[in-house]
């Protein structure tokens, strides 16, 4: 039985993704309970991502997703000090956010959109766009056996010359710690690996005002970092997998 069909056996889920291996780096019980699809992470910074994300590279996309709350609104005519602090306020809003989730979409606040499209105008501004999404194709998704390892995931941009992630971060100086941190290098190792092609960037903005945007190119050392994490990711998996259900733990051993 190959690993694919291993995986498809054990978890329902027969493929490894980057954000599975990242798990696989650490305690072995959480990478479980994210194949079980039991391991939820939501966060307001999550969410925002994902509809950063969606209004850069797949605009036309945004409105089957996302439905905007008008907060103006929802206020209107409650007659109160701190409007938002009332219960008819969050119910208005419950109330909301239950109708646009049976439609399919998700609720933003005009808010977080606004501050997207600030972000995006930023970047256009300083040419990134024209640069480094206008001649290839954005969420690309792949599903590959590489070397016997099922590989599953969406690709942010494929340009002809390059590959490329979005990410936003806290800091501009701090993202090259990001960079280690999130295992992003094993993102960035997979896709060059799963494209064929030899240069990586990340685009990436500050969540700030004045959301101040760069192009991170990913060195040879950091993506050879991905590689080593990469195997080390696959060979966690492989031995998890091959050991008897009784006989497994989730303690680290190691010598530093």
């Amino acid at each position: 039985m190959n690993m694919r069909e291993q995986l498809k056996e054990r978890y329902g889920k027969p493929h490894l993704s980057y954000s599975s291996l990242k798990y696989a780096l650490g305690d072995m019980r959480q990478w479980e309970k994210y194949m079980n699809g039991t391991l939820f992470k939501e966060s307001d910074a999550l969410r925002f991502g994902s509809l950063y994300d969606c209004l850069l590279l797949t605009p036309e996309e945004a409105p089957k997703i996302y439905a905007v709350m008008n907060d103006e609104e929802l206020i209107e005519g409650i007659e109160a000090r701190n409007p938002r602090a009332t219960k008819e306020y969050k119910q208005r809003v419950k109330d909301f956010e239950e109708t646009i989730k049976s439609e399919g979409k998700q609720a933003v606040n005009s808010e977080d959109w606004q501050k997207a499209l600030d972000m995006i105008d930023r970047m256009s501004d300083e040419g990134l766009l024209d640069e480094c999404l206008s001649k290839g194709e954005a969420q690309v998704e792949f599903n590959e056996d590489i070397d016997g390892v099922p590989l599953k995931g969406f690709i942010d941009y494929v340009h002809p010359d390059f590959v490329l992630d979005s990410k936003s971060t806290r800091s501009m100086d701090k993202f090259r710690y990001d960079v280690n941190s999130f295992c992003y290098d094993i993102q960035a190792y997979i896709y060059t690996m799963v494209t064929g092609k030899d240069e990586f960037y990340w685009l990436v903005q500050e969540k700030n005002d004045p959301y101040y945007p760069g192009l991170v190119r990913c060195s040879e050392k950091t993506l050879f970092a991905g590689e080593m994490k990469y195997n080390e990711a696959v060979a966690n998996v492989k031995a998890w997998m091959q050991t008897d259900e009784n006989m497994l733990n989730g303690i680290a051993r190691f010598e530093v």
